[in-house]
């Protein structure tokens, strides 16, 4: 999510199956898993800030539109952006003038409130639809031990943009991978329901590699090299984000549809398992 992806690199990986074939996966933990850390939403109001903070604003003045030119500004406690309700959380971006951009939304994010090391992160969520928008459910490090981006590592968890309506993306970023110099590693999923059904999204992450999981399958699996921190910062404490953006690099490249406002993003759940 803080960089962009080149869509001509990107390589879709199986296609999803009906979801009624997939829930004996979704619902299934190894034994060796430890729940260790989750959020059911099962509270109605503002999310639960034992478990989030938020990134405020557009991302000035040092990353103007968070490093990717997207249109929205990022509010805090605001119901109308982030609310729990019906036993969801529900991230919502509206067209409406604040902060100088013409549109709010929210990003909530874990940051010293959950931070790990090695685990299953895994989100549930039913994902907005319409030119434009660009939701997410990624990592970035809590300590930026290696330097700044993409030195420290990202781990995009799931990526999706308005105009590939029946995909979704998973992606890591680190200084010897990642889009600006074409060395990324992303993998996508076709399924044409992530609009109107919930899917998780899963990473299975161990020190040797990160394994990206749809509705409990592997799709794409990024290795330790073992050549150090520039190959594999993933050795250190990251902690998750979730956010709808509007527009962007990405988000915005087939332009931002105005008429669809607002939009959302649904969250079932985020739950955080050691190995």
């Amino acid at each position: 999510m803080q960089g962009t992806l080149l869509l001509t690199t990107l390589l879709l990986g199986w296609h999803c199956t009906q979801r009624s074939a997939l829930v004996a996966r979704n619902d299934a933990v190894q034994p060796s898993m430890r729940l260790v850390w989750n959020d059911e939403f099962d509270q109605a109001g503002l999310p639960d800030s034992t478990h989030w903070g938020y990134d405020l604003g557009d991302g000035c003045p040092n990353v103007c539109g968070w490093g990717n030119n997207e249109l929205q500004y990022y509010t805090a406690r605001r119901s109308k952006n982030a609310r729990v309700e019906n036993g969801v959380l529900v991230v919502e971006a509206h067209r409406e003038p604040m902060g100088g951009k013409n549109y709010t939304s929210a990003r909530l994010v874990s940051k010293n409130k959950g931070d790990w090391t090695y685990g299953r992160i895994a989100v549930k969520a039913k994902l907005p639809l319409g030119l434009g928008v660009w939701p997410a459910a990624w990592m970035l490090p809590t300590d930026w031990k290696y330097g700044g981006w993409p030195a420290s590592g990202e781990i995009d968890i799931m990526e999706h943009v308005g105009y590939m309506p029946d995909s979704t993306f998973g992606s890591i970023h680190t200084k010897s991978f990642n889009h600006i110099i074409g060395t990324q590693s992303t993998k996508g999923i076709y399924c044409n329901d992530v609009a109107t059904a919930f899917h998780e999204y899963a990473i299975d992450w161990h020190p040797d590699r990160i394994d990206f999981l749809f509705d409990g399958k592997v799709f794409h699996t990024f290795v330790n090299q073992k050549t150090g921190p520039d190959a594999w910062p993933f050795d250190q404490r990251f902690h998750l984000l979730l956010n709808l953006a509007v527009g962007g690099n990405w988000g915005g490249k087939m332009g931002v549809d105005e008429k669809i406002w607002p939009q959302r993003m649904e969250v079932d759940y985020v739950r955080v398992y050691a190995f």
